[in-house]
């Protein structure tokens, strides 16, 4: 990441990273699996350490960044329970170039901006059937481009936002103040499409962009329309990509979301 001279620097701002997946279905968060993949340990959620990097684009931009900005990730490497995150920016005229770092080594690299007018929300994403009573397995049948997927509702209480706020060790005072829900809460929708529709062993979420139409206030029933755009095999592993619309109270967009993970690891592939 180069800086010109006119550039100027946000952060650090460190966060002490907490695995509160341990007990989750995606069983990357455990210990003892994730060691069997070749992890020092359980991942900490990308989903969760993107949630720390939200940290700097909000101290920047405040409320306008979660109804109008612009955010990518791309999740290099793992962050572990107990390791100090530590987050970073360079502003320049096109926005903020993010990274985390945990011990020196670089984990995850990212981009913010803010829009100046809001963007328009695509049309027709929200058709897509209701999640299965009984999930199939996840593979390139149900997980074929252009799968239409949904999520099951979800409401944002007070109990489970303070509860995030904890998780992602937020120190910014403005979700709590003017009743928010944080952009990490927007961007574990992401996951949950997935979860909610096929079966998953261990998984990774790997990257994601993300444009935000609307701030998601504490007690909106979020909710989600997606399609499946890609799915193929790299280095052993089996990605697939999804388009996500979020919304609230099932009409209001929120955000979108390009949402990029590993659904089947090669080592999965190789113990078959």
């Amino acid at each position: 990441m180069t800086a010109s001279p006119r550039a100027s620097y946000l952060g650090p701002y460190r966060v002490e990273a907490f695995n509160a997946s341990r007990e989750s279905e995606n069983k990357i968060h455990d210990d003892d699996v994730a060691r069997r993949f070749g992890f020092k340990g359980g991942l900490v959620p990308g989903v969760d350490v993107y949630a720390y990097m939200t940290h700097l684009p909000v101290q920047r931009w405040g409320r306008a960044w979660l109804e109008r900005g612009t955010a990518e990730c791309r999740l290099l490497k793992p962050v572990y329970d107990g390791d100090t995150a530590v987050v970073t920016a360079v502003e320049g005229t096109a926005g903020l170039d993010l990274r985390i770092e945990r011990q020196g080594e670089l984990c995850v690299t990212g981009r913010a901006a803010l829009s100046g007018e809001p963007a328009a929300a695509p049309t027709g994403m929200a058709e897509a059937p209701a999640p299965p009573t009984e999930r199939p397995s996840a593979d390139e049948t149900t997980l074929a481009v252009g799968t239409r997927l949904a999520m099951n509702p979800f409401r944002v209480t007070d109990e489970y936002a303070e509860e995030y706020l904890r998780t992602v060790r937020e120190t910014e005072p403005l979700y709590a103040r003017e009743n928010l829900v944080h952009p990490g809460t927007i961007l574990h929708i992401g996951n949950w499409v997935l979860r909610h529709n096929v079966v998953l062993g261990p998984w990774m979420h790997v990257g994601s962009t993300v444009q935000h139409f609307a701030a998601a206030r504490i007690g909106d029933v979020l909710s989600a329309g997606a399609v499946v755009t890609a799915n193929y095999e790299r280095k052993g592993h089996r990605f697939v990509e999804l388009d996500v619309l979020v919304f609230a109270g099932g009409q209001t967009p929120i955000a979108r979301i390009g949402h990029i993970a590993i659904y089947r690891p090669r080592q999965l592939a190789d113990a078959t």
